[in-house]
């Protein structure tokens, strides 16, 4: 099973030594996990992991993704 971005931030931190660098890392690496997340999920709501994606062209699933990556910019990195 899949663990959320916050799932994995909580069991890192609570099994890691505590230093400030450590902590600082594991955030870092969650918040790539979240971007992922977030991607995958725009790109899935796009139509792209249905029966009809499919039939898409590669260059159509390539433009999704990109949407995807544009969406997460313009919404999450402000």
């Amino acid at each position: 099973m899949k663990q959320t971005a916050v799932d994995w931030l909580f069991t890192q931190l609570w099994e890691t030594p505590k230093d400030k660098l450590t902590w600082h890392s594991i955030l870092e690496e969650a918040k790539l996990l979240e971007q992922e997340q977030i991607r995958e999920a725009h790109f899935s709501g796009s139509g792209n992991n249905s029966f009809e994606a499919l039939s898409l062209r590669e260059k159509d699933v390539s433009n999704s993704y990109e949407n995807s990556r544009q969406y997460y910019k313009e919404t999450y990195e402000k």
